[in-house]
């Protein structure tokens, strides 16, 4: 009895040994990264002139990525936190998303945060909503990360389809925490 306890505590050891460490899960390391990116219609290109002119804003992005051993990016997510104020009262959201671009330039959808028009309606003018666990291709999220300042976010209103308030991803007051590199177990 003694010697089948012995060999099962061997065992368990062993495999213990041969498992991922907890410096690598076997996804690879997640490391995040913040963006707080103050939003402004001054921003927008042209500078946004009508009655939502005065509105303010700001975006929390947090980009999550997996990289396997060798650095490469395998997987990512973004959370996104909208606030929006000091729009005309029954202004409505109808977009919101990450575009390839300097200040003063203009680029593509990159990485759609998924609000669709009326999710944010601001009956009095503000409001705040969350889009978290948003899928983000690989390669897209280590180009963000690697050049943050080549990047803007911007939100579109019903009044301003093609943008009411937009801020780069860094610089212009926008602040980045790159995070750690500390491996989060999933």
């Amino acid at each position: 009895m003694k010697q089948l306890l012995v060999a099962l505590v061997t065992a368990s050891i062993g495999a213990a040994a041969c498992s991922d460490s907890p410096s690598e899960p076997s996804g690879g390391t997640i490391t995040p990264t913040t963006f707080t990116v103050p939003l402004s219609p001054a921003n927008e290109v042209p500078a946004i002139a009508n009655a939502e002119a005065g509105a303010t804003g700001t975006a929390t992005i947090v980009l999550r990525i997996t990289r396997n051993s060798g650095g490469t990016a395998t997987a990512a997510t973004a959370d996104f936190q909208i606030n929006a104020s000091n729009f005309p009262a029954g202004s409505t959201i109808t977009m919101a998303h990450i575009h390839p671009g300097a200040a003063g330039s203009e680029g593509g959808i990159f990485v759609d945060t998924g609000l669709a028009s009326g999710q944010l309606a601001l009956a009095n003018g503000s409001g705040a909503i969350a889009r978290n666990g948003i899928s983000v291709v690989p390669d897209q999220a280590a180009a963000i990360a690697a050049n943050p300042a080549g990047y803007y976010f911007n939100v579109h209103s019903a009044m301003n389809p093609d943008g009411v308030l937009r801020g780069q991803l860094s610089g212009g007051g926008a602040t980045v925490d790159p995070g750690d590199s500390t491996p989060v177990p999933y």
